[in-house]
């Protein structure tokens, strides 16, 4: 027999900002949800309600209400309406470490100006947990966390403890029994003896979760307010229960006692819980909080990716994997570029309501219906729409701190930001004029290899004579088609007048000498000619110091100066090979790769791109039952693209008949097939995937660009790169952490645990490190000894009723032909072997290298003499396994960083700038804000806030 039950009930709603609906129309429900609520708080004390986790729906409404803002303060104050600690609900796992940081610290100073934060780390819907959430949670002082998916079998009761690869652990509540909504059901009818027996109902199936101490009953579903009256039926309920219990044995018959009930806030339940100390024990454990009755002292250790509790949904990671590439990009241009720029080259004024909105942006697509991809075609492309303001942002940001320093260098010169903090020699790309090179600023010449030549063709036109003058009106000064008249000649023996323009020249230019010539000559007619100066496009490799900005500047070409000893070659041992000194890579005959690194570490059969049919939906991977994978090219076309010295490039071209599309129902009556049908009149040729190969100068590492027009529906693209050793774990790199994964995922509740993981930066695998340019799922195949990458998957609806692969539907069966993701699918990543384990190897400094490159920005300056004024600065940040997440300007004494401890064991961080220097001890996998105060590094604990 279990003792009488206190049921705590939680009113609240889940609300998903778009998802089936786009954001303005389930906006508009919102509004009338909580024109309703609002009502309800203010016309009944007793009332409460626990608002989603998340400050945006607040901001959603007041933005339609903003007559209403004293009244939501007022219940805030009053602790009936409980709001924040997030500004939305994001997916941990497709976004950055510092997004979900920022997410935070945005809804924590939202619910604190509105009357005050809910301190719990609330996480009801999202399809699974990083690894580093524990720790995100105790930085901004919360101590409690309370989740549904992705608890592992290993949870048996209702609280557990998870503690972040740091060590660092919350207190976690786990919701069993139907998750956030499984008291949804208890008030469906207005009967308080039917509200009473259901209430008990659902109270005996959390006993079997928890046998002591108060439960917790969450009633509310998706876009959803109370019933009216709420707080008299529980009341009443609670009060025929009281009555029962007077007049009935608790136990009689074998029942157990009555449930009592009381409505509260998710913040007075986490609060209420104080009072629950274990018997004989008053006293705080080492965590900080009060150990309560009923707690199951169960640690789980870092993410919470189980299938076991309830389904994760894992087809989201590749679901519209366009939106995980802007997401990603756009993140890494405001983190690592646009905000260290302010921090320490100024702007700050001009550029932080810029900043600030790019990050509400950052993290509002964050959402885990938003960059999840599993919405309607009108949700993704207001994402999309919303990511690329983001971008636009940071890129506004970054040519307000840049442009000014840039007009200072002549053109043909660059300016160069470096955006890691230490000091990197890298081969970048950049245009010149054609008869030009490049020196640095102490004169020195520029390793340069010359990898294009373009001239653009403006006009090339007959004028007679009577109608030059109007076709000369055309220039305003020396400007011309927008660009400047760097070069012009009247030639009567050819009759003909070029003009050669750029984009900057100090010409001294007169229209009128060009008119004079012509009359001079009498010709009758001329042909004009209209062309840009002729420019290199040219591989150079510069310096540049830690987050610091440098420049070089063209000077007139002199043959010995360009010399360059010629560290990349091609055709080394085979006529379809690239050689650094650090990475020999051979292109075989069938499109793919051999790789050995100088520690003689060797991949082969590396780039087989493998297609399969995809009959499930943008939430749930399921092939055919009757899958046709197609591997094998019709032809392969390889060539070399550059041979170096300074850059070297293989390219191999590879045709391919993939089918067309999938058949739900085969004709021989199987669950799913692929069509038998290659190409349509439309699209008659067969799909061309194009690969790049480039080996840098200095680069331990290989780079891939896979391409390829996408014109099939209902399949998934994936890269197979075999491994140098086979593997029985992955490493993964993503949001502060490097997780440990084994090959197969725990299963045990409705969908196929599929073992598909994410990783956000970099994965490793038996020696073998794939470098990304965005999150991207992967998964250990053929036993271990393959490494499969997502390139694309292409899905025709949102949920399908009858997934192979799920038992349940995951949302409403809608069509949504923009996830079949057709058009050009282009992917960059890079290929890094090692021998031994990744944490002793140069993983670190390799993935900071690809993922950061440096900014180029053309010199505008209009005279050919200007002198670069480019200030000092940076901060240089060493420390073995220290990485640099944000340095931004927060409006104290000078910059203010985050680092983030990304190894198994403890490490020391050197921070040094022109003022300030200072060593700070990290644990395993820390994250650590560090300000620069009074000529001094401090350390920082604070809040986010």
């Amino acid at each position: 027999m279990t003792e009488p039950a206190e049921l705590v009930i939680v009113p609240h709603t889940h609300w998903d900002r778009e998802w089936y609906l786009p954001f303005q129309r389930f906006r508009l429900r919102l509004v009338t949800v909580l024109d309703r609520l609002l009502v309800q708080l203010a016309d009944d004390p007793r009332a409460r309600f626990t608002l989603d986790g998340q400050t945006a729906a607040v901001d959603d409404y007041l933005a339609i209400r903003p007559e209403q803002d004293g009244l939501v303060r007022q219940l805030v104050g009053q602790g009936q309406l409980a709001v924040g600690p997030w500004r939305v609900l994001a997916d941990s796992f497709l976004c950055s470490g510092e997004n979900l940081l920022r997410n935070l610290e945005l809804g924590l100073r939202r619910a604190d100006e509105l009357g005050g934060a809910m301190r719990v780390g609330y996480l009801p819907d999202q399809f699974g947990h990083c690894a580093q959430l524990p720790q995100i949670l105790r930085i901004a002082g919360i101590h409690d966390a309370c989740v549904w998916r992705g608890v592992p079998e290993a949870v048996e009761g209702t609280w557990f403890q998870w503690v972040a690869p740091d060590g660092t652990g919350v207190r976690t509540r786990y919701l069993p029994e139907g998750g956030y909504g499984g008291a949804a059901g208890v008030f469906a009818d207005a009967d308080p003896a039917v509200v009473r027996r259901r209430a008990t109902e659902h109270a005996r199936a959390l006993r079997r979760w928890q046998p002591h101490g108060l439960l917790l009953g969450m009633y509310g579903t998706d876009h959803s307010a109370p019933v009216d009256g709420l707080a008299d039926l529980v009341e009443a309920a609670s009060r025929r229960a009281a009555q029962d219990e007077t007049t009935r044995p608790a136990a009689a018959n074998g029942q157990d006692g009555e449930t009592r009930m009381r409505l509260d806030t998710l913040a007075g339940f986490f609060a209420g819980l104080a009072a629950e100390r274990r018997p004989g024990d008053g006293s705080q454990n080492s965590d900080g909080y009060v150990e309560v009755r009923g707690e199951n002292h169960v640690e789980i250790h870092g993410e919470l990716r189980s299938h076991a509790r309830a389904n994760i949904l894992p087809g989201v990671l590749s679901s519209r994997i366009s939106l995980k590439q802007a997401l990603s990009r756009a993140e890494r241009l405001v983190e690592r570029y646009a905000e260290p720029l302010v921090a320490l080259y100024g702007h700050r004024d001009a550029a932080q309501p810029f900043l600030d909105l790019a990050w509400q942006r950052l993290v509002d697509s964050s959402c885990h219906d938003s960059v999840t991809g599993c919405g309607v075609d009108a949700t993704a492309e207001q994402v999309a729409a919303r990511i690329a303001e983001a971008d636009d942002l940071g890129r506004a940001v970054v040519d307000l701190v840049l442009s000014p320093i840039a007009a200072t260098v002549p053109d043909g010169g660059h300016l160069l930001f470096n955006p890691s903090p230490r000091p990197r020699t890298e081969v970048v790309t950049l245009s010149l004029p054609a008869d030009r090179t490049l020196v640095t600023a102490a004169g020195e010449a520029v390793p340069c290899q010359v990898l294009e030549t373009e001239q653009t063709g403006y006009a090339d036109e007959t004028v007679p004579a009577a109608g030059l003058d109007r076709y000369l009106r055309k220039i305003h000064g020396r400007e011309l088609y927008g660009l400047q008249i760097t070069a012009w000649d009247v030639d009567a023996a050819s009759r003909s007048i070029e003009f050669e323009l750029a984009s900057a020249c100090d010409l001294a230019f007169d229209v009128a000498d060009v008119r004079a010539a012509a009359e001079a000559s009498g010709i009758e007619a001329w042909r004009i000619k209209v062309r840009t100066q002729p420019r290199h496009t040219v591989a150079a490799q510069v310096e540049v110091d830690a987050l610091g900005l440098a420049a070089i500047t063209a000077a007139s070409y002199e043959p010995a100066s360009g010399a360059v000893a010629p560290d990349v070659v091609a055709g080394r041992g085979s006529p379809s090979a690239l050689d650094n000194g650090l990475m020999h890579v051979a292109l075989r005959s069938d499109g793919l790769l051999d790789v050995l690194a100088a520690d003689g570490t060797h991949a082969a059969g590396l780039g087989l791109v493998v297609d399969g049919g995809d009959l499930g939906d943008e939430y749930n991977y399921a092939p055919p039952a009757r899958d046709r994978l197609v591997s094998v090219p019709d032809e392969v076309w390889n060539r070399v693209r550059w041979n170096g010295p300074l850059t070297g490039a293989l390219e191999s071209v590879r045709w391919y008949r993939w089918p067309r599309r999938g058949e739900p129902v085969s004709l021989r009556g199987e669950t799913g097939a692929r069509s038998d049908q290659t190409e349509t009149v439309q699209h008659p040729r067969p799909t061309e995937v194009t690969t790049r190969v480039e080996l840098r100068r200095g680069e331990p590492f290989v780079r891939l660009t896979v391409s390829f027009d996408n014109r099939c529906d209902d399949h998934r693209v994936r890269l197979h790169l075999p491994l140098p050793r086979q593997a029985d774990r992955s490493h993964a790199e993503g949001q502060f952490a490097v997780v440990d994964r084994p090959r197969q995922a725990e299963g045990g509740f409705g969908e196929r645990p599929v073992p598909t993981f994410p990783a956000y930066g970099w994965i490793a695998a038996g020696g073998l490190a794939v470098l990304l340019d965005h999150v991207s799922e992967y998964e250990l195949v053929d036993d271990g000894h393959t490494l499969a990458l997502t390139l694309l998957r292409s899905v025709g609806l949102l949920s399908r009723n009858d997934n192979a692969w799920r038992e349940e539907p995951a949302g409403p069966q809608l069509p949504t032909p923009g996830a079949q993701c057709h058009g050009v699918r282009t992917v960059e990543l890079a290929l890094f072997l090692y021998a031994g384990e990744w944490h002793e190897s140069g993983l670190l400094d390799a993935a900071e290298r690809y993922r950061h490159p440096f900014t180029t920005v053309p010199g505008s300056g209009r005279k050919a003499d200007c002198v670069p004024d480019v200030p000092p600065g940076g901060i240089e940040i060493s420390g073995h396994g220290v990485v640099l997440s944000s340095c931004r300007d927060v409006g104290r004494e000078g910059p203010e960083v985050r680092l983030v401890a990304l190894r198994p064991e403890p490490t020391i961080a050197t921070i040094a700038s022109a003022d300030a220097c200072g060593d700070v001890a990290m644990r395993p996998w820390q994250i650590m804000t560090i300000a620069a105060r009074n000529a001094s590094w401090d350390r920082s604990d604070a809040s986010p806030t």
